[in-house]
């Protein structure tokens, strides 16, 4: 299991102030990412290599492209 102790999460700015359906994700650790439902913190953490994080991202279509 991976120590998350020291995990400092942040949501998406596009996530807005009404709390709505959204990740948290920290990738502050050294080798890994943690993604959490915001609304369910203490509950289940995916967690992911920072390359799949990266490949991730580089697939996920951004409106400010």
């Amino acid at each position: 299991m991976t120590d998350l102790a020291g995990a400092v999460w942040r949501k998406s700015t596009r996530s807005g102030g009404s709390g709505g359906d959204c990740v948290e994700v920290a990738d502050n650790l050294p080798d890994v990412v943690a993604v959490r439902d915001s609304k369910d913190p203490y509950g289940p953490v995916l967690t992911i290599t920072p390359a799949a994080w990266a490949t991730f991202l580089s697939e996920v279509p951004h409106p400010e492209r």
